[in-house]
């Protein structure tokens, strides 16, 4: 079978396998520039495999998920957090008979704009800048203009509309862009805990019983029983929800995580520091342009506002790159002879 023919054929499948109100793959409504179609993959398959080798992808592997620069190899970073949405999202897409690929494309992309520090780092960014700073919106910036020096990836409508509306305030167009929303939901809460439990904070016992009798009394049940729900409630419908109980258990669940791991003391002890240190940096950089790198001067000299180009740059930082820019601008240097 040639190339061509093998395109087809996926595309076909997809008619074959999928919901009547699934995304299909021949049916996108397209990309910002036109551009020859693969031989042998879908348009979503091929914004999905884009995401997995853009820069901005690897360095999600040394950002913040929730502890700040954790003293153990097992504690999530931004990276595992995203392949967990996705695997999460993956299993639910496919039990519903929805665009699979699409499916992983948004998930994979959704936290591509996220900030060092986790959203400490957000959060400092947007007391500095006239509009607050949003990672869904960053990360929609990063693949159509950051990403392959300007160009961006050049990503369908679809998966740039659910990395979009992924968040809790937003919905996307299409049932996959849900199925990403709630995933994202059900892989923080339930690895948050998982982390909270490993550094002490959280004990299994310290859970509302309300929730953990609904969902479960640990990480493996709680989200089989989030899967489960989804998958039942949405089958054969146009849209993506969980059973009443189980909305109200996990929305419980989300309050006491914001209560007790999000700002308990002991894990964010640093997060002060981290956005003093962002807003060092954006403050240095706003009045120095000289000491981005050239890509960036190059970005302002094209007439993009000096604000944003800082910002993309501050943004696309990791913690680790973060600290040594901190270290290298503001620390003073011993002289060696």
């Amino acid at each position: 079978m040639s190339g061509l023919l093998l395109r087809q054929y996926f595309e076909q499948r997809e008619h074959e396998m999928y919901r009547g109100c699934a995304s299909f793959s021949d049916e996108t409504k397209g990309r910002q520039r036109e551009e020859s179609k693969c031989d042998i993959r879908t348009d979503f398959q091929r914004d999905r495999d884009r995401i997995i080798h853009c820069k901005s992808f690897r360095r999600l592997k040394h950002k913040t998920q929730v502890f700040l620069a954790p003293g153990g190899d097992h504690y999530r970073t931004r990276l595992t957090h995203t392949l967990e949405v996705s695997q999460i999202a993956r299993t639910i897409a496919r039990a519903l008979r929805l665009n699979e690929d699409l499916t992983e494309a948004i998930a994979l992309g959704h936290d591509l704009g996220h900030t060092p520090f986790g959203h400490a780092g957000e959060r400092a960014l947007s007391t500095l800048t006239a509009k607050p700073f949003r990672h869904n919106e960053q990360s929609v910036r990063v693949v159509e203009y950051l990403e392959k020096n300007g160009m961006g990836l050049n990503l369908t409508w679809e998966v740039k509309d659910g990395i979009l509306n992924h968040k809790t305030n937003t919905m996307p167009s299409t049932l996959e862009g849900c199925i990403v929303r709630i995933s994202d939901k059900i892989a923080y809460v339930n690895h948050d805990i998982d982390d909270g439990i490993r550094a002490g904070i959280l004990t299994e016992e310290s859970l509302p019983k309300m929730s953990t009798d609904v969902l479960g009394h640990s990480t493996r049940d709680r989200i089989n029983t989030l899967i489960h729900s989804v998958v039942t409630n949405s089958m054969n419908k146009d849209f993506i929800s969980l059973s009443d109980e189980v909305q109200e258990a996990l929305t419980e669940l989300r309050g006491f995580m914001f209560k007790d791991l999000y700002t308990n003391p002991i894990a964010k002890s640093e997060e002060a520091k981290a956005e003093q240190l962002i807003c060092m940096l954006y403050n240095e950089y706003m009045d120095s342009t000289d000491k981005l790198p050239k890509e960036y001067i190059d970005y302002i000299e094209k007439g993009i506002n000096k604000e944003t180009v800082v910002c993309d740059y501050i943004a696309g930082m990791t913690d680790n790159y973060a600290v040594e820019m901190a270290q290298e601008l503001f620390v003073p240097k011993f002289w060696r002879s």
